[in-house]
Formats: structure tokens, sequence, C-alpha cells
């Protein structure tokens, strides 16, 4: 049995949670929610974004599924997922990108992952002004933060049964950071002779995603180029309803979807839940459940070629809950 944190999140987040919840039930695996709040809804019930009891039973499960949350404006938090991962020490974040039949793309050929470090750099937020006609902010790579990232990015190969890592950088320009972080990849690799290594400049590698992505296996760069890239490849496989998401520390980590809360669709059960569902397909190989994990994508990847029963934006008229159902009708079927 696994006691695991459950946040439905904001907006479109309790319709693609309870989605998710039905489909992971079908699984056979024993899953025990812990329902807890953050976010918008949080800050409505309690007063504050990030209620301690919400930390306290992530701490505890060390696994966590949450939903889209909105971030205020001007509550002081930059952003409730960076508190999030702050706390918890999630210095890698995982963005899959993978081509299904029948979600639109000018791409048929896409299998991809983006391990995006995700405490330094840019990220860190170290920034001031200058005097009034000037803003500085500071780029902060460690080689610690480096060689923890990249041999994340070698050990998810070596277990996903991986071919290729590349590095992606700017090293060309940036020589001290960059340097570093390039440097730091190197000598890592040496110790996975098994899986072929490269390294890509950040600005080369969106021109490669975009002409040939099919080349390309796992990436891995720092935080800025992460955020930037994983979307990229968001776009070439039908956008972000397509695009889970994992932040992964050394002993806790949270799942998610990458898309936003979409606070216009709240309630009313009709948009897609496959970056949910996906996300929780992450978690489940996280668990070490691969078996349940293939089983909950096959169906949904099954339910979206044959396009009969899928939200509009894939093309169909079902709301989310029932093409969650369908799902379930696959697995059992």
């Amino acid at each position: 049995m696994y006691r695991i944190t459950l946040i439905p999140g904001d907006g479109i987040g309790p319709d693609i949670t309870a989605a998710t919840k039905t489909v992971l039930a079908a699984t056979g695996v024993d899953i025990q929610w812990e329902e807890k709040l953050a976010g918008e809804t949080a800050l409505r019930e309690y007063g504050e974004l990030l209620p301690e009891d919400t930390l306290a039973s992530i701490r505890k499960n060390k696994v966590a599924l949450k939903g889209p949350l909105t971030t205020p404006v001007g509550t002081g938090f930059r952003s409730v997922n960076v508190a999030l991962r702050k706390e918890f020490d999630l210095f890698a974040n995982l963005r899959p990108a993978r081509t299904y039949q029948g979600v639109k793309s000018r791409y048929d050929n896409v299998d991809l992952v983006v391990v995006r470090e995700n405490t330094e750099d840019l990220y860190a937020g170290i920034e001031h002004m200058v005097g009034e006609d000037a803003a500085e902010s500071i780029k902060i790579i460690t080689r610690r933060g480096a060689e923890r990232i990249v041999r994340f990015a070698f050990e998810y190969a070596v277990r996903e049964g991986r071919k290729k890592v590349t590095v992606v950088h700017k090293a060309n320009i940036m020589k001290c950071t960059d340097g570093l972080f390039l440097a730091v990849a190197r000598k890592v690799a040496e110790n996975y002779p098994q899986i072929e290594f490269e390294d890509r400049i950040v600005d080369n590698m969106c021109m490669q995603l975009v002409q040939k992505p099919e080349l390309y296996d796992v990436l891995v760069m720092p935080n800025l180029y992460g955020d930037i890239i994983s979307d990229l490849c968001a776009g070439l496989v039908g956008g972000l309803g397509m695009a889970p998401g994992a932040n992964i520390g050394t002993d806790i980590a949270i799942f998610e979807p990458v898309h936003g809360s979409a606070p216009k669709y709240a309630g009313q059960n009709r948009v897609n839940p496959s970056a949910m569902i996906l996300s929780a397909v992450m978690m489940l190989k996280y668990l070490g459940e691969k078996e349940a994990a293939a089983r909950v994508e096959q169906a949904l990847a099954e339910v979206i070629s044959e396009g009969r029963v899928v939200t509009y934006d894939l093309g169909g008229s079902a709301s989310t809950s029932e093409m969650a159902g369908a799902i379930v009708d696959k697995m059992s079927g």
C-alpha cells in the first residue's frame, strides 16, 4: 500500500485530478490518498498558499501528485511550485515529450526527455537594481549542483533503457558558469561508457530540435535553458495538454502536469486530463509499478488514437470524466 499526498490544485485541477484517480483505481495498485490544499484554494481556506499541514504531509509520505496551482499576484511568492522545489530540494525536473498518434503535431517520431536542473542558475533569483537605470541578475552554477543533475540524467537513461545523453549549454560564451557545467558533465559521462554522450550549444539545440527531434533522447541542462527547451519540446508533441512533469529530490518526489490552472474552465469537466494522467504514469514508474504504468499509458494512447472518446482539444466532444472512463475500459478490456 502506498500513502501519497494528493493536491488537487486550482482551476481545472480538481477535474483532472478526479479523472486521474479513476484511472489509477483501475490499475489495482493500492494507493491511499491524503488530500491536501495549496495555491489559491489553500489561500481561501487557510489564509496561506502553502499550509504547514500540506508540507508535513509531503515530508511524511515522500511522494505527491498535484494538479496545477495558481500563484496570486502580490502574495510574496514568485511561484508556489518554486517554493515547493526549494522546500524539499527537488533538484531534478523531468519533462518527457512523446508523440501520440491522434494528437495534432508536425512530427510523428518524438520520444525524448528533458532533465532540467531545478535549484540554481538565473532561477535562483539573485538580482538587484544597480542605481536607477540598470538591473543585475547573478547566475549560479555549482560543481555539486551540476554533478547531481547530470548523474541523475545518466541514471535515468540507464534505468529507462535510453541510449544517449546530450548536455545543453552556452559554454562558448559563459566560460565560467556553463563551462563548469559542461566540464562536470564530461567527467560524469566517463562513468557511463554504455551511454552515448554529446554536447550542444543551446541555440543550436533549439534549431536541431525543430529540424530533427528524432535524433535526441535524454537532454540535460541548467535551469533557465530547461524551462525554455521543455516548452519547445511540448510544442513538438502537441502542446502542454500532453506534457507531464516531475520534480524529484533525494528522497521526495512531486508529480504534476506542466500546464496551468485555466480558471475559466474550472468545474466544467471538459479539459484534457492526459498530462495529469501521464504525470501519474511517471509516479507509478518511480514507485516501481512499471507494469501498471505501462497499462495506463497504453490505454491512454489507444483512446487518443481512436479519437472517439476524447476532449475538444483532441478533436472530440467527450468530457474529462468520460475520457477517463474510456481509458479504464481499455485497461479492463
